[in-house]
């Protein structure tokens, strides 16, 4: 896929390795067929906004092997059994009671990796824990210490979703994030964050070349919804 090739070169330019950084396709208001035809060319991960809307394109595709569906729209906590029962990750978890009800819900013994949803753009509409100021690593830290007593859940990173804006001027955010992680690794002992979730169709090689390990990309792969 061409998207998969300016990754590559975002990552070249930057000094890193493609290997670093996973392509999540975003299928959400793209039917059965469509979802399938994008796994067959290559695709791994793909990534659902609604869990109601998701739930019946994932039992049709439960066929599909080597697949991973991940939640990457806000989740309200009565739809937590749902997200529990379907998806292997969620990138917007943000809150304390959302987590509690995810690790209630789910079932068997492997933990499902989370993000933390922040917001560092300070747009009231964004969802996302408020992470616009140096002064908010204590509110997000007070956060992922409650998580990281749920033995269901395994915290592995962050999330944000940016203003739309031009590359260069969206680039900041993506920077904050990355500042933001380095600062709560340092605020936690022994608290790892590998995972970055930032980037979608209009901005994802900016977000690679400073650092997202995860990129949300539908629009430049599948077209307009």
């Amino acid at each position: 896929m061409e998207v998969e090739s300016r990754i590559a070169a975002a990552a070249l330019r930057a000094g890193r390795s493609s290997r670093e950084v996973k392509l999540v396709v975003v299928t959400k208001s793209h039917p059965v067929q469509t979802i399938r035809a994008v796994v067959e060319a290559g695709a791994r991960y793909l990534g659902e906004n609604y869990a109601d809307q998701a739930v019946p394109k994932i039992e049709a595709l439960g066929d599909l092997e080597d697949v991973e569906w991940h939640m990457i729209g806000h989740v309200q906590s009565r739809k937590s059994r749902l997200v529990a029962e379907n998806f292997d990750m969620v990138h917007s978890l943000d809150s304390v009671k959302l987590a509690r009800r995810l690790n209630d819900a789910i079932r068997g013994t492997k933990p499902m990796p989370v993000l933390v949803q922040v917001n560092v753009s300070g747009e009231t509409q964004k969802f996302g824990i408020p992470a616009w100021t140096t002064g908010s690593v204590s509110a997000v830290a007070s956060v992922m210490q409650e998580v990281l007593e749920l033995e269901r859940l395994r915290l592995c990173g962050l999330m944000t979703i940016p203003p739309y804006l031009p590359e260069e001027e969206v680039r900041p955010h993506f920077k904050r994030l990355v500042e933001l992680r380095d600062e709560l690794e340092q605020h936690i002992h022994g608290l790892q964050l590998p995972e970055l979730s930032m980037g979608m169709s209009g901005d994802f090689e900016a977000a690679v070349e400073e650092g997202a390990t995860l990129v949300r990309v539908g629009t430049a792969i599948l077209g307009p919804r």
